[in-house]
């Protein structure tokens, strides 16, 4: 549900990473924030507590302009994988443009993976957004570990679904931008299918990307 405003021409994108806890969420967007140019980029703000590292979100805001003027805002957040802030992550994906779903590669997480898909499913459509048109990818982190599920079988369970599906090691720094890189083009044909990001604001689909994945700072 994009945040478009016609007359200032303004347009604001939200992107969510979702995905149980300890599965390395806060470690994507710490990574991530590493990568990106500095040129526009907004401060990481997180908010830790005793029991869950990420209550609420980590927000990480920058901005482009498209030839036509048109402005357009990035905010990335994550959300709280544990189950007593169910009502949070709720709160988060209100309006969300896109998903990053962060699952646990080790063989023992495998149920709370699911368990977490399944909540993400359902707290979509409890904020009126429909799983199979969202843009979507799925990243399996820690892939450095030892005790993981074999990725050929990973990627056999997910295949009919049709989504994405990245390895990772966010420690590591391997598989974050790629996750990243992926959900920009995703959105992008979202925006593009609705908004004419194209025709009618000169925004193409590899500007778009190049734009908003500047790693000038490497």
């Amino acid at each position: 549900m994009i945040e478009y405003d016609e007359l200032e021409k303004r347009m604001v994108l939200k992107l969510v990473y979702y995905g149980p806890a300890m599965s390395g969420k806060t470690t994507n967007l710490l990574r991530l924030h590493d990568l990106l140019a500095r040129e526009g980029l907004g401060d990481l703000m997180m908010l830790d507590t005793a029991d869950d590292r990420t209550i609420f979100f980590d927000l990480l805001p920058f901005f482009l302009v498209a030839p036509s003027g048109l402005k357009i805002k990035l905010k990335i957040y994550t959300v709280p994988g544990q189950v007593r802030h169910d009502a949070t992550r709720k709160a988060v994906l209100q309006r969300a443009d896109g998903v990053a779903f962060i699952a646990d590669s080790q063989t023992g997480e495998t149920a709370n993976n699911v368990a977490s898909f399944e909540n993400l499913e359902s707290n979509l459509a409890l904020v009126g957004l429909d799983i199979d048109k969202l843009p979507l990818v799925i990243q399996f982190n820690k892939r450095d570990m030892a005790g993981i599920v074999p990725e050929e079988e990973i990627l056999d369970n997910w295949r009919s679904t049709g989504i994405p599906v990245i390895m990772a090691s966010a420690l590591q720094g391997w598989g974050v931008w790629e996750t990243f890189a992926r959900l920009i083009e995703l959105t992008y044909a979202h925006l593009d299918s609705r908004y004419h990001l194209t025709a009618e604001h000169g925004l193409d689909q590899r500007s778009f990307v190049e734009r908003l994945t500047d790693r000038s700072r490497e």
